[in-house]
């Protein structure tokens, strides 16, 4: 579309001064494939526009922050996965729609972008899991990853039940601390907290 980098500066440079032709042009751009990117993991073509045009507001609105140097693309797919976060939170207030999410986000198409939020979401959960102490971490990956129940975790480990529930509740508070302070994927947290 643009024939060399001077006029993709010069276009983002009119856009970050408020052209509204700039923003179209942009918009014209790049708005199918932030749809195609929300609707691979929403798979609801309503909400999939909403995080569309609101991802789109948001770019307007923080227009002056961007960098004219830099592509404009990642930084639009960085405010999509955002708001498609957002929405996953607002869409995991049940244990229905938190399995239908799961459902949704297992079933995806696994295109580059899904493959890199998956990659995002599998390690920022495995740095935080692995910075707890050794008896939750067990704990943890015992109940989560290999669905055991208190009293098989508690019979596998010579430990009583109350100890088993103790150190998976303050676990889970912690991963939740560490998750939601690094603004990362809540939504694997919410999977594993069932």
């Amino acid at each position: 579309m643009f024939s060399d980098k001077s006029d993709k500066a010069s276009l983002l440079k009119n856009f970050r001064d408020g052209d509204e032709k700039a923003f179209r042009v942009f918009y014209d751009q790049y708005h199918r494939k932030v749809y195609r990117f929300a609707y691979s993991f929403l798979k609801e073509k309503e909400q999939s526009q909403e995080v569309l045009q609101e991802t789109f507001i948001n770019l307007w609105v923080n227009r002056e922050k961007i960098d004219i140097n830099k592509p404009i693309e990642p930084y639009l797919f960085v405010i999509c996965k955002r708001l498609v976060l957002d929405a996953f939170r607002k869409a995991t207030s049940t244990d229905a729609l938190r399995e239908g999410l799961m459902r949704k986000i297992s079933g995806v198409d696994n295109g580059t972008e899904e493959k890199i939020i998956y990659t995002d979401i599998m390690h920022y959960a495995e740095t935080a899991i692995s910075k707890l102490p050794k008896q939750q971490q067990l704990v943890f990956r015992l109940s989560r990853f290999e669905g055991l129940s208190f009293d098989e975790i508690a019979e596998r480990l010579s430990l009583s039940r109350n100890t088993v529930k103790n150190h998976l509740v303050v676990a889970l508070k912690t991963l939740r601390t560490q998750l939601e302070n690094q603004q990362v994927l809540y939504v694997f947290i919410l999977f594993l907290m069932s």
